[in-house]
């Protein structure tokens, strides 16, 4: 396996498709980087390289006791950029990876990146505070813990109903449905619990100021998991110049249920 080992002695298990301008996808919780094969095969096909990696604890990549904070999985991302010496390079963020990816160009700077997309992300604030009254409550992530901790594998197959908007009338098959449970469950109990953390609580307002990049917001505005009217349509308002596509009646697990879309909309902004 293609594999970096971090600083602090994590391996990052990644996968690097094709040749010319890089792409790099960063995977929503609690999934790992083959939840975008259709989008880096679509973009590999038609002259990109495409580059995905499983968070740490997630996926092939090793399965630490800590680390699961977002100035770590930016600190991790920089260093697969430097590993790969990735330059002019597109990141796409899902749900809580477009967490990270904004952090990264944040703690790191933009000098290797040429553009940001976000889909269905957390930023720039998913949980209920004081400031932001808005936010889906906290009780909410206690619950999922709850659920994990008494039963992971069945929590993780009802949630795949909310998720793909199947309770909505969106169609995914079964093998659809049985991959994301699989991919699910070769991740650290620990490391998921943990990220569930960090993506309700994390606050990336500070990082939408700094993202002076050209950027695209996709989110659906049926996202039942991450309500688009607080987070992808805040995150649109707060970054500089940012393009802001809404998917009618698109669940959160959209790069499944509208893939084609997705994927021609990605090829449209990185051909810019």
């Amino acid at each position: 396996m293609t594999t970096l080992v971090t600083r602090d002695g994590t391996s990052i298990y990644y996968k690097d498709w094709g040749s010319g301008k890089p792409v790099l996808f960063s995977h929503g919780w609690p999934l790992d980087a083959d939840m975008w094969d259709s989008q880096m095969e679509f973009l590999a096909s038609r002259g990109y390289r495409a580059i995905a990696f499983d968070r740490r604890g997630f996926g092939r990549s090793s399965q630490p006791w800590t680390g699961y904070d977002y100035d770590t999985f930016a600190d991790d991302i920089a260093q697969l950029i430097e590993h790969l010496d990735l330059r002019d390079v597109t990141l796409v963020g899902f749900s809580m990876g477009g967490g990270d990816v904004s952090r990264y160009i944040a703690r790191h700077g933009n000098e290797r990146v040429a553009g940001l997309v976000l889909l269905g992300a957390v930023t720039p604030v998913f949980g209920k505070r004081e400031d932001n009254p808005e936010g889906v409550d906290l009780s909410v992530f206690e619950g999922i813990r709850a659920g994990l901790r008494a039963d992971r594998a069945q929590f993780i197959a009802e949630f795949a109903t909310p998720f793909y908007g199947l309770n909505h009338g969106q169609k995914v098959s079964q093998g659809v449905q049985t991959q994301t449970l699989n991919i699910a469950l070769m991740a650290s109990i620990k490391g998921t619990l943990d990220c569930v953390t960090a993506f309700s609580e994390t606050d990336f307002r500070p990082d939408m100021a700094k993202i002076d990049v050209p950027t695209l917001v996709i989110h659906g505005d049926d996202d039942q998991i991450v309500p688009f009217e607080t987070t992808g349509k805040q995150a649109a308002e707060l970054i500089c110049g940012a393009e802001l596509k809404v998917y009618a009646g698109a669940p959160h697990g959209f790069a499944v249920t509208h893939a084609q879309q997705l994927n021609e909309d990605l090829l449209a902004f990185l051909s810019r």
